[in-house]
């Protein structure tokens, strides 16, 4: 969900810092945001269709036979893979955003945070009067200190991400420290308020308003900005590696980079799934509310071994770009998608809608978002032959530039 793509050559348009022209953009970036797009949404049908608290909690019990499997797919080969993308590619789109400030001799900083407040306020009408489990608010927050890392020298950014995300990690494990040796009547409450709060979802989501959803999305961003503590460092880390791919040309030019791609493809990825199938097989479920030391372990593997997939995932669709052509245009309209997954899966499974909360089979929730993402495709390559733009794309460029860009076609090229 970048506004600019890497690589995109600096000429005298791009020097006043406009929004970018299609003919300047890079495909393998949009190519990218459409598989992540893809990935997002595998991962989130889970907490949309059903209680967000009780989404993301390793291989659920409840399931049996095919819906199991599908639980341990996701969990399994999805899971924080692709989020840690999403969040790659912003950074790579915050780097060259910087370079073209640079070129263009404008200060970036008063243009980057209206772009970040931009953000910030669509984020925060998904989260409170659509869907609590929004990342946008996040995604806005901790691209800030990125303002801070402009003149890190290049090579440093790989390896200053990769710190900064295992201090996320070290602090998921710390919590967990912290809570082993509470007493024991304290994890037990954590149980039992944990267990209250699915309820409470069910409740409201699944039997009242949307206006008593309001106030219940309301309670869950408050309590979400407390996890920020964890997820904002390994989100700032995937900006800072993000940004380095940028800068380095590692994205624009792959080319150059073979023996990167081939590392990442090979060695990476079943690395990262080695890891990955530690955790599990250690505990394959995680109750919620059960924050103890031996289960922030295994979060602490699985968020470990997210990276290299991740970044193994990046290099075979590198690879495979040319083949993958066709999701491209749902990567240029990727912040419109993500927010209409949010709105039709609302208006179907919460009770203001159809009502068909909670009630889907796990191995049919992915079929739905198979189907849902190919009807984006389809809608992305309709609308992209009369418009540059998806609808957000459109509005949080107004947001950024201060002006309403052209939106059509036609209007652009008269």
């Amino acid at each position: 969900m970048t506004d600019l793509p890497a690589g995109c050559p600096v000429n005298a348009a791009s020097l006043s810092l406009q929004p970018v022209a299609s003919g300047e953009r890079i495909a393998v970036l949009d190519v990218l945001r459409g598989v992540a797009l893809l990935g997002i949404l595998l991962m989130n049908i889970e907490a949309l269709s059903g209680p967000l608290d009780l989404a993301f909690t390793g291989i659920d019990t409840r399931w049996h036979g095919l819906d199991y499997a599908a639980d341990a797919f996701v969990y399994i080969f999805v899971q924080g893979k692709f989020f840690t993308l999403f969040s790659l590619l912003f950074g790579a789109g915050f780097a060259v955003m910087a370079q073209r400030a640079q070129a263009a001799g404008r200060e970036f900083a008063p243009f980057y945070l209206r772009r970040s407040l931009g953000l910030v306020l669509i984020g925060l009408c998904h989260a409170l009067l659509v869907w609590s489990g929004d990342i946008l608010v996040m995604y806005a927050l901790v691209s800030l200190p990125l303002l801070a890392c402009r003149e890190a020298p290049r090579s440093w950014l790989p390896w200053m991400g990769i710190v900064v995300y295992l201090a996320g990690v070290s602090m998921m494990l710390l919590i967990g420290a912290m809570v082993t040796i509470s007493p024991p009547q304290d994890l037990q409450k954590m149980l039992v308020d944990a267990q209250q709060a699915i309820d409470q979802q069910r409740l409201v989501y699944g039997q009242g308003t949307w206006m008593q959803g309001n106030v219940q999305r309301l309670q869950e961003f408050g309590s979400s900005l407390g996890a920020l503590v964890i997820t904002g460092p390994e989100v700032l880390g995937m900006f800072l590696i993000g940004s380095w791919f940028a800068a380095s040309g590692a994205l624009t030019e792959p080319e150059r980079f073979p023996r990167l791609y081939a590392c990442l493809r090979w060695g990476a990825l079943p690395l990262g799934l080695l890891v990955t199938l530690g955790g599990v097989l250690w505990k394959p479920y995680l109750a919620p509310g059960e924050y103890t030391f031996e289960t922030t372990a295994v979060m602490s593997l699985v968020s470990v071994g997210a990276v290299p997939m991740c970044l193994g995932y990046l290099a075979w669709i590198v690879h495979w770009r040319a083949r993958l052509g066709w999701l491209a245009p749902a990567g240029r309209m990727a912040l419109t998608h993500y927010l209409a997954q949010s709105l039709v899966c609302t208006w179907l499974f919460n009770h203001y809608g159809l009502g068909w909360f909670d009630l889907m089979p796990r191995a049919w929730q992915l079929v739905f978002a198979l189907l849902l993402f190919a009807l984006q495709v389809g809608i992305s390559q309709l609308w992209l032959r009369r418009f540059r733009f998806g609808p957000m794309e459109w509005l949080w460029r107004a947001m950024t530039y201060l002006r309403w860009p052209p939106m059509r076609r036609e209007a652009a090229q008269g």
